[in-house]
């Protein structure tokens, strides 16, 4: 939006009270929001409440329409309104979309065909890693990946989709000008220069427990389906999933262990019908796109290990709940073979582990 055409766009969104619904209603009523301002009272009254009416009469923004034009003049950073051409297709075909977007990198992002990958934020060791390899394949795919930047599932899948050859964008519930959560700030610097942050909520918004919920709609609707890799029961994943099947997109799902609290969310989204998938061509195949020469993908990083908890349930954590060899064990922990091994025999005289053919351990508790 032009300079002086965006302080009236932000006019409209910081106005006390009046949310999107109700700017939506305004912007079709009268036009532009220049005209909502020029309307007047009377002509007003019929669509809002008394106090809202006085609000947008009256309120005043400058110092935060001044705090956010000046954001927007740094380099990588824009606000992308209604009317913009830049302003992402696929969320006018969600039931509310924002009437604005605070961006912190490649606007075009938004526009090109993307996967949202979302998850657990305390997820396993197979969880992370599966995270991460799928967006690596998606990303290597073409297709931006979408996801939340929360720690866990969601900062996995950001990684990945960067190791790539395509890009990620991260749907925040804050102010994009702030990092939440502070652990990601590295990251968040890595989205920001390579791919996208986006956030519908004005600048210095704190991180709000209601607004995370309402940002997954973003994330589904900027996406062509919602891939789950972990999810409890009562996981916020299952809210993206379900805003995803309401705006008509494709839902996909890994299963995993019967034993895994961190399965039971994406094992109830496959019987409610979600896809299952166990490797990126089911998704590309649904999608209709075709699956890239992957690059060789490189051995994922050691566990940090858990002093304060012991090396047993460090051990027990780098496991997770799918059969897994002492090799990989080794690799995820960074203990030796033999430290490993009496480890191992300790947890197995514990009934807390049992020892499968092969050579393979089974987390049993």
């Amino acid at each position: 939006a032009a300079d002086d055409d965006l302080a009236h766009w932000l006019r409209l969104t910081l106005i006390p009270g009046v949310g999107g619904q109700t700017q939506r209603q305004l912007l079709s009523r009268f036009g532009l929001p220049q005209q909502v301002f020029a309307a007047g009272r009377a002509a007003l009254a019929p669509h809002l409440s008394p106090a809202q009416l006085e609000a947008l009469l009256h309120h005043d923004a400058g110092s935060d329409i001044a705090i956010a034009r000046e954001w927007a003049q740094i380099p990588g950073n824009a606000i992308v309104t209604l009317a913009d051409a830049g302003y992402p297709r696929s969320l006018l075909d969600i039931p509310d979309p924002p009437t604005l977007l605070y961006v912190k990198g490649r606007v075009e992002l938004l526009s090109r065909p993307a996967l949202a990958v979302v998850g657990s934020r305390n997820p396993t060791a197979q969880g992370r890693n599966h995270a991460e390899a799928f967006a690596r394949a998606l990303s290597c795919a073409g297709l931006t990946v979408v996801s939340g930047m929360a720690l866990g599932i969601d900062a996995a899948a950001h990684r990945g989709a960067l190791e790539g050859d395509g890009a990620t964008v991260a749907v925040i519930g804050t102010g994009a000008d702030r990092v939440y959560p502070a652990r990601n700030r590295e990251l968040a610097h890595d989205i920001a220069s390579r791919g996208a942050i986006v956030s519908e909520f004005p600048l210095t918004t704190p991180p709000l427990t209601a607004n995370f919920p309402r940002r997954n709609r973003l994330i589904s609707g900027l996406s062509r389906g919602v891939l789950v890799v972990e999810a409890a029961q009562q996981s916020g994943s299952l809210i993206t999933a379900r805003l995803a099947t309401e705006q008509g997109r494709d839902v996909f799902a890994i299963p995993g262990s019967i034993h895994s609290p961190q399965s039971k969310g994406c094992h109830q989204l496959i019987k409610q019908g979600a896809k299952l998938v166990d490797c990126t061509a089911d998704i590309l195949d649904e999608l209709r796109l075709e699956p890239p020469a992957l690059p060789p993908q490189p051995a994922p990083p050691p566990i940090a290990s858990l002093p304060e908890a012991g090396p047993k349930l460090a051990v027990l954590a780098a496991a997770g709940f799918d059969p897994c060899d002492m090799d990989t064990l080794a690799q995820r922990t960074g203990l030796t073979i033999d430290a490993l091994c009496a480890i191992l025999l300790e947890l197995e005289l514990e009934s807390r582990l049992a020892q499968l053919p092969g050579g393979r351990y089974q987390r049993l508790s």
